[in-house]
């Protein structure tokens, strides 16, 4: 078997293949286009078969070198970076070079590659991974632009929210297009000029914010991953996101993987016959953010969930573990879910016969 660790740049790529021992036994250096990863995959063809893969950064840099190595049959792991820097940490010679970052990709995946997440083929996750990205991207940004408009309007007027209707209402915002000061200085008829520029970037990022959440809610149901919507506290949006975050494929082979990589799985800090748990800060944040809001929603309005945190709470757990828990026992959920989703497409795949053009 052979190894082959790639570090991922903007521009460059670096591959370092070992054996089954951990011995190097060759070296690639390329560019990061079309190109490149064709030349790279023909140099690994010349050291036999068979092989498997780690990309550090395969769904940044390396994404598409990954995709491009998966459409061509071969196994394929993303790496974190993390973990190539604690790699290097314990590496018999310091230093920090491309070929050290790949080979210490390579060192990581020979040691734990049965553990690891396999990259798939981009998919339908994909496409709504893109979309809620783009949507969150909005949303911050309409935020930002509410937040300069009243800044501005105060400078112009203290009182303007008793004539002016409210910012996040179609009136509102017909209002500012509209907003003069007509006979006042220069330096306020200038303010006036910037909150009508604000105005029309607002009204751009909330029509592009509207269509996006359409369309997100059209390819979620489409593409069957409505079903992660049967848990408490997750809408259609909410689930594209999550589907995003999930996809493609099945990457997690038990509901503990999912709770690692969601920074879910609470650590163990016993001493003295003393069993606690802390934090865990590491792993996917966007997805530990989305997984704290649901347990909040479910926390205020739904009962089950207010149960089994009093009854953590009855063990002798302190609210912060008791909460802790609730976030795991989601992320068991949502696994379960998911799989649930994933085999209702596959049943749906199997469904399809082909048309015969036979008369």
């Amino acid at each position: 078997m052979i190894t082959l660790g790639v570090d991922a740049h903007k521009q460059l790529h670096v591959a370092v293949a070992l054996d089954d021992v951990g011995h190097e036994i060759a070296q690639w250096r390329g560019t990061n286009s079309a190109r490149g990863w064709e030349e790279l995959h023909c140099w690994a063809d010349g050291l036999g078969e068979p092989r498997r893969w780690g990309i550090e950064g395969a769904w940044g840099y390396g994404r598409g070198l990954a995709q491009h190595l998966v459409a061509a049959g071969e196994s394929v792991y993303e790496i974190n970076t993390r973990w190539t820097a604690l790699g290097r940490r314990r590496a018999r010679r310091p230093g920090k070079t491309d070929r050290l970052d790949a080979r210490s990709v390579a060192a990581f995946v020979l040691q734990e590659a049965p553990d690891l997440p396999r990259v798939g083929l981009e998919d339908m996750t994909a496409v709504l991974d893109l979309l809620t990205s783009e949507r969150e991207a909005l949303r911050t940004e309409t935020t930002r632009l509410w937040n300069q408009l009243h800044a501005l309007l105060l400078q112009i007027d203290p009182e303007y929210k008793r004539h002016l209707p409210s910012l996040d209402s179609r009136a509102g915002l017909a209002a500012l297009d509209a907003y003069n000061v007509a006979g006042m200085p220069e330096v306020q008829q200038q303010r006036a000029a910037a909150v009508r520029r604000l105005a029309q970037r607002l009204r751009l990022a909330l029509e592009q914010a509207g269509e996006l959440t359409r369309k997100i809610k059209t390819y979620t149901t489409a593409a069957g991953f409505d079903g992660l919507t049967q848990i408490y506290g997750v809408g259609l949006i909410l689930a594209g996101t999550l589907a995003g975050i999930l996809g493609p494929g099945c990457r997690f082979r038990t509901d503990a993987e999912l709770a690692a990589y969601a920074g879910a799985a609470p650590l163990e800090t016993s001493s003295a016959g003393l069993v606690r748990h802390r934090l865990n800060r590491g792993g996917n944040r966007r997805l530990n953010a989305l997984i704290h809001m649901v347990a909040l929603t479910q926390l205020r309005c739904w009962m089950p969930a207010r149960a089994y945190v009093e009854r953590r709470l009855a063990e002798g757990k302190t609210k912060r573990e008791a909460m802790r828990a609730l976030k795991r026992f989601l992320v068991r959920a949502i696994w379960n879910a998911w799989k649930r989703c994933l085999s209702r497409q596959e049943q749906l795949a199997s469904q399809v016969t082909p048309i015969s053009l036979a008369c």
